[in-house]
C-alpha cells in the first residue's frame, strides 16, 4: 500500500499551495504508484509563470501637449503605460486627449484603455466601478427650477442616506442573485444606503440646455459608491491570489483574474450587476426630479467610462474613457456623453472614424493639491478664483464650502481637448448641453476630526522648532 506525504508530493513535482492538500485526498488510498502521482501533479498543476512581455504591447497616444506642464504629463502618462502594457496577457493600449497620471508607475492612467487577452484586471477599472453619466431631458423645465429640485432630493459626500434610503427592500436580492462576490450583510446595506447618492469629488449634478432645442437637460456624473469599492477590494484580493502563481512579475496593480475561470465568470456577473446599480441610481435621481418638478422626459442618453468592455476574448479596461461602439453599451443608441467642467459644454458624441473610444472629460494636468499651491503661488485666493471661474453660472456646494480644486482651471483646456479630439478623429459632436450650473459635494472634509488633528500635529511641530 502507497501512502504520501505533502513531502513526498513535492518532491515528485507538485508546487506549494492548495493542489498537495488536494492531491493528498486522492492518491492516499493505496492505489497510486508515483507514475500516477506524477500525472496527476502534471494534470492539475497550475501552467508555467508568465514572464513580463520584453516590451510593451503597442499603444496609440491621441494626446498632444502645448506647454512644457502639458509635455511633462505626457511624459509621465507614456512612462505609466509602457510599463502597464508589459503585462503578459496585454494585447494593446490607447491614450486620450484628457489623459494624466495617477499612482504609481505602472498604474493605467485616467484616460487610458488597456485591452487584456481573455482577463480582468480589477486595478485596471479601480474602485469606481462604472462611473458613469446620464442626461435626461425635460420639456417645459426652468433651469433653475430644475437645479432646485434635483439639489433637494440627492445627496452628495461621503456615507448614504441611512433611514432616508430610496432602495426598495428587493434591490440587492434582484441585483445579487446567487453570484458569491454580492453577498453579504455589508454589501446588501450598502446596495440600500447609497441609493440615490452622488459621493464626492469630481462628481456633480449639472443643468444646462441643449444648443440644438433649447430644452432643460439633468445630467449626473458618478459612479457605483459603496457597492462598487466592496466589489473592487474582493477582485484585488482575488486577482493578487492569482499573480501569486501565473505571473510574480507582474506588478501588484496589475494582477488579473482569468475571464474564463469559474472566478472569472462569477466576478465578470458581479460587474455587470454593479454597473445596473448604478444605472437604476442614476434612473432615480432623473426619475424623482421629474416627477418632483412635474416635467415630461423626451430624451435620455447613459454611458460609463470608467468600466471593463467585452468583445468576444478581448476585456478593454477603460479607466476615463467614453466607449463609442453601442454594443459595448447595452440600451445605447451610439450617442454618448463627455462631461468638460462645470463652465463648459456636456458634450453629446457618435463615434467618428471608431477608434474605439473617446475622452470621458477633460483630465487634469496637475493634482489637487499642487492646483491649490499653484494659486497660492500666483497670489490668487480661493475667493478670487471662485469668483472669476464660476461668472455666469450657478455653481453650488452641498457642503456649503467651495472646492478650488474642482473649479475649470483645475482641468486641462476645454477647448484644447475637443480640437484632438477632432484632430484624431474620435468623435463628432452632434449637440451641447450648455450650462446653466452645477452642483457638487464641496470640500465636506475640511472640517473633520482627521483634517483639525493633522492641523493640530503640524501646529505643535512648528511650535517646538
Amino acid at each position: 500500500m502507497n501512502t504520501y506525504s505533502g513531502t513526498d508530493l513535492l518532491r515528485l513535482g507538485c508546487p506549494q499551495g492548495r493542489l498537495v492538500g488536494e492531491l493528498l485526498a486522492i492518491v492516499n488510498d493505496g492505489h497510486h504508484d508515483q507514475d500516477d502521482v506524477r500525472r496527476l501533479i502534471a494534470d492539475n498543476a497550475p501552467p508555467p509563470a508568465l514572464p513580463l512581455r520584453a516590451s510593451a504591447a503597442p499603444c496609440d497616444f491621441y494626446i498632444d501637449a502645448a506647454s512644457e506642464q502639458e509635455r511633462a504629463n505626457v511624459a509621465a502618462v507614456r512612462a505609466t503605460m509602457d510599463a502597464v502594457l508589459r503585462t503578459p496577457v496585454a494585447v494593446k493600449g490607447l491614450i486620450m486627449p484628457d489623459a494624466c497620471p495617477t499612482g504609481s508607475t505602472g498604474t493605467i492612467p485616467v484616460g487610458g484603455v488597456v485591452t487584456l487577452d481573455n482577463a480582468i484586471a480589477p486595478g485596471m477599472h479601480s474602485a469606481d466601478i462604472c462611473c458613469s453619466v446620464m442626461m435626461s431631458v425635460f420639456d417645459d423645465a426652468d433651469p433653475g427650477a430644475l437645479l432646485d429640485t434635483v439639489g433637494a432630493l440627492t445627496h452628495f459626500g461621503p456615507g448614504g442616506r441611512g433611514a432616508d434610503a430610496w432602495a426598495g427592500p428587493d434591490l440587492h436580492e434582484d441585483l445579487a442573485g446567487t453570484n458569491r462576490f454580492l453577498h453579504g450583510q455589508q454589501m446588501a446595506q450598502a446596495m440600500t444606503d447609497h441609493f440615490g447618492t452622488q459621493g464626492d469629488g469630481n462628481h456633480f449634478v449639472f443643468v444646462g440646455t441643449l444648443a440644438s432645442t433649447g430644452q432643460a437637460a439633468l445630467v449626473t456624473h458618478h459612479g457605483s459608491r459603496k457597492p462598487g469599492a466592496l466589489l473592487y477590494k474582493a477582485g484585488m484580493k482575488l486577482a493578487e491570489t492569482c499573480r501569486r502563481t501565473l505571473s510574480p512579475e507582474t506588478l501588484k496593480q496589475n494582477a488579473w483574474i482569468p475571464a474564463d475561470s469559474e472566478d472569472g465568470i462569477a466576478y465578470w456577473e458581479a460587474l455587470q450587476a454593479i454597473r445596473e446599480w448604478t444605472r437604476r441610481n442614476h434612473l432615480a435621481i432623473h426619475d424623482r426630479t421629474r416627477a418632483s418638478g412635474g416635467w415630461a422626459l423626451r430624451d435620455r442618453v447613459f454611458n460609463e467610462h470608467n468600466f471593463v468592455f467585452r468583445q468576444g476574448n478581448l476585456f478593454h479596461h477603460a479607466k476615463g474613457a467614453t466607449p463609442l461602439e453601442p454594443s459595448m453599451v447595452p440600451g445605447s443608441d451610439g450617442r454618448m456623453l463627455v462631461p468638460l467642467n462645470m463652465a463648459s459644454p456636456v458634450l453629446v458624441i457618435r463615434g467618428a472614424e471608431r477608434q474605439g473610444f473617446a475622452p470621458h472629460g477633460a483630465g487634469r494636468n496637475m493634482s489637487r493639491t499642487c492646483y491649490k499651491r499653484q494659486l497660492e503661488a500666483d497670489g490668487v485666493s480661493e475667493a478670487e478664483a471662485l469668483m472669476e471661474q464660476t461668472a455666469g453660472i450657478d455653481a453650488r456646494w452641498h457642503s456649503g464650502r467651495p472646492d478650488v480644486s474642482e473649479l475649470p482651471g483645475a482641468y486641462k483646456d476645454a477647448a484644447a481637448v475637443q480640437e484632438q479630439m477632432q484632430r484624431f478623429g474620435l468623435a463628432d459632436v452632434v449637440d451641447r448641453v450648455m450650462p446653466y450650473g452645477s452642483i457638487m459635494a464641496g470640500d465636506w472634509e475640511h472640517d473633520a476630526p482627521w483634517v483639525k488633528k493633522r492641523c493640530d500635529r503640524t501646529t505643535a511641530r512648528r511650535a517646538a522648532r
